[in-house]
C-alpha cells in the first residue's frame, strides 16, 4: 500500500536483508540494531492490536491492553480489511506456529 512510494532499490535492499535473517537470535540482533525501542515497541503493538482485532476484541479492551490510540486501531482494522493482507499472512502463521 504504501512501500510503493519508496524507491524500490533500497526497499528490496531491506526485504532481502530481512528475509536473509535464519534464526530468532539473528533477527533480534538485526532489529536491535535498526530499530530504536520506541520502533521496536510500535512493531510490537500494531501487531498485537492486529491479533486483537482479528481475535474480535472491542477498541477499548484494545486500547486498554495496548495502549494503543482509537486513531491507530482504526487504520489497522482498515489494513486488515483493505491492505496488502500482509497482517493476515503473518497472523495466520504464527498462530500456527504458536510460538510468541
Amino acid at each position: 500500500m504504501y512501500i510503493k512510494k519508496l524507491p524500490k532499490k533500497t526497499v528490496v535492499q531491506l526485504f532481502n536483508a530481512i528475509l536473509s535473517l535464519q534464526t530468532k537470535q539473528e533477527c533480534k540482533a538485526f532489529f536491535d540494531d535498526l530499530c530504536t525501542m520506541n520502533e521496536v515497541k510500535s512493531f510490537i503493538q500494531r501487531l498485537e492490536v492486529a491479533r486483537m482485532l482479528r481475535d474480535g476484541d472491542t477498541y477499548m479492551d484494545i486500547q486498554v491492553e495496548t495502549s494503543a490510540s482509537s486513531a491507530t486501531i482504526t487504520r489497522i482494522k482498515k489494513l486488515l480489511d483493505y491492505g496488502s493482507g500482509g497482517y493476515q499472512i503473518v497472523l495466520d502463521r504464527i498462530e500456527s506456529s504458536d510460538k510468541y
